[in-house]
């Protein structure tokens, strides 16, 4: 059956949304319920939504019901639902807003909007600077400084977006740019070239005989919402979604010097400024410049053809973009000692993901094919523990339940000579005080285990770091996740002391995740340096929720070379048998 509405994940989102919409207009907590379950429902059930529909099966579904199976009928055909949009317009949109501020859920709007009257951003901003928040009972002070810390972040970060969403926008600007007629050479520069975690703008830049169709073809774009200023050389547009973008024209003798000149960072633009200055040179975005004594030319360009060449003339090897930050990377190029960076394809596998058992998608066995056929020797399965309840975590039956199911999958693998395993093995939450959410005699059974937070983000410094140090020195940990528990563009992270504990994984034999969710890519990358300083080895993982997500392992891989990793300081760069000898000495 052939339909042209909406995907089956595109349809939970909206069954997602509909719950908090009801949970904003203080609907009934069942109804509430059913949808949310119903999207949960919806999105661990194996099979395309279209022969789902056709064989009559999505009411039987338990969370479904006949009452959701019409509008997700009705959504999958059309891609419409009249009740969602009747429902969607009914609630004040500055309520929907507010939900965008870390730390605000459905519950602390609706009281805000019941107590007082609160419909916007800005008048929740001022009633908190009028300390009315901090009265209302469930805030008080510490929540209303939350608040409005929140809405600052939020402000600030208004026109920001996460490195996966500016791939997106960067590789289908770049390949419309590149199949212009006019142009010779093209690239992404700036922040998103470095690979910064967080992007504030798209920076492109394009060689041409002839710039002006290339300029006009650029801020015409469908992508483009608004033009802000618009030259030969030089134009600058809005993206439908808030993003800023800026072309440059230039001639293909400049490119290389433009290239490296716009791709930044600021600090290392000066550094290399002063080390042409120190040779008699002159850099800046047009070139690299030196005199001619007989003709007092100061302009005679240095013939580079490629970036390459740039740090060749200045003595120095060539330093990948993700390092230029000024952060040790001159001190390396110019020993010859600028590291072989990681490639993603070097990556054998992951250590840190989740299926249907508890909050992902897809099942054990469609895990397994999938990422067989993508080329991988191993995949860990570490879904939640018991007391990640929200994420529908795992208790010591169940668990054992899917060790066992792993077990049968393996075992059908080795009889039919397929090199690809999956590994057992838990996310367990760190609890108050660094207990375990599995007692010992657990844990040493599996392959893996991940020791992570997800609850109590508000304790103080020194407790929080106590708090992991006591999950590391746990001889069955194998993997720290998610160091500093942040969330780009929603939630700082929570008080550590890293380098403490980044010693405590050292002195424990404990390595660091660098988890691969966009939303994340935590552990940050300047700590790393000091990580491998101590002979800590870091794990890139996507913390997959759903089979897609193993491209986050690209992704990650960039950030991975910011930091200045090399395959060998990433573990699982290494083949299953080297891998298992390090989990199983």
């Amino acid at each position: 059956m052939e339909m042209e509405g909406l995907t089956k994940d595109e349809i939970s989102d909206i069954l997602e949304e509909i719950g908090t919409l009801l949970e904003l207009k203080e609907e009934n907590t069942f109804k509430i319920r059913a949808y949310t379950n119903g999207a949960r429902a919806l999105r661990t059930l194996d099979g395309d939504i279209e022969d789902l529909i056709s064989q009559d099966t999505l009411k039987e579904v338990k969370g479904i019901g006949s009452a959701l199976t019409l509008k997700i009928t009705e959504l999958a055909k059309t891609g419409e639902l009249q009740f969602y949009k009747d429902l969607k317009k009914s609630v004040e949109p500055g309520l929907i807003e507010m939900l965008d501020i870390p730390g605000m859920g459905p519950k602390k709007v609706v009281a805000l909007h019941a107590q007082l009257n609160i419909k916007t951003v800005s008048e929740l901003k001022t009633a908190c600077k009028d300390d009315r928040v901090a009265t209302l009972p469930g805030f008080g002070k510490k929540t209303q400084e939350k608040i409005l810390a929140g809405i600052e972040y939020r402000k600030q970060y208004a026109s920001h977006i996460r490195l996966d969403e500016a791939h997106q926008l960067a590789e289908t600007i770049i390949e419309e740019l590149r199949n212009h007629p006019d142009v010779i050479r093209s690239s992404v520069a700036g922040s998103f070239r470095r690979s910064k975690e967080i992007i504030g703008d798209l920076d492109f830049l394009v060689s041409a005989k002839d710039g002006r169709d290339i300029s006009n073809y650029f801020v015409s774009m469908d992508l483009v919402k608004d033009v802000i200023a618009h030259g030969e050389t030089k134009s600058s547009v809005r993206l439908i979604q808030g993003t800023q973008a800026d072309l440059r024209v230039v001639t293909d003798d400049e490119f290389p010097f433009a290239l490296h000149y716009f791709t930044g960072s600021k600090e290392h633009n000066i550094g290399m400024r002063q080390r042409a200055i120190k040779k008699g040179l002159r850099l800046n975005e047009y070139g690299l410049f030196k005199s001619d004594k007989e003709t007092k030319d100061k302009n005679l360009r240095v013939t580079c053809r490629s970036e390459e060449d740039i740090f060749s003339e200045l003595g120095m090897d060539f330093i990948p973009p993700e390092m230029r930050e000024d952060n040790g990377e001159f001190e390396l190029a110019e020993s010859s000692k600028v590291p072989r960076l990681i490639e993603w394809t070097q990556l054998k596998g992951s250590l840190h993901n989740h299926t249907n058992w508890s909050d992902g998608i897809h099942s054990l066995g469609e895990t397994a094919e999938y990422m067989r056929e993508l080329g991988l020797q191993y995949w860990a399965i570490t879904d939640h523990s018991k007391s990640s309840f929200q994420a529908s975590g795992l208790d010591e039956k169940k668990l054992a339940q899917q060790v066992a199911e792993i077990q049968k999958i393996n075992t059908n693998y080795e009889s039919t000579g397929i090199d690809f395993r999956l590994l057992s093995g838990t996310e367990v939450d760190i609890l108050n005080e660094g207990v375990l959410d599995f007692q010992d005699s657990i844990l040493c059974e599996l392959d893996v285990v991940v020791a992570s937070i997800h609850n109590g983000f508000t304790q103080s410094k020194s407790v929080m770091t106590k708090r992991i140090i006591k999950a590391i020195e746990n001889p069955n940990v194998d993997i720290l996740g998610h160091m500093t528990g942040r969330l780009l563009l929603a939630r700082e992270p929570y008080q550590l002391d890293i380098k403490k504990i980044i010693d405590a994984c050292a002195a424990n034999g404990t390595w660091i995740e660098l988890n691969a969710s966009p939303y994340r890519l935590d552990l940050d990358w300047r700590h790393w340096r000091h990580a491998i300083s101590k002979g800590v080895k870091c794990v890139i993982n996507p913390d997959a929720h759903r089979n897609e997500h193993a491209g986050y392992l690209k992704l990650a891989t960039s950030v991975a070379r910011k930091a200045g990793l090399t395959p060998g300081d990433v573990i699982n760069s290494l083949p299953l048998n080297d891998l298992l000898s390090k989990l199983h000495p």
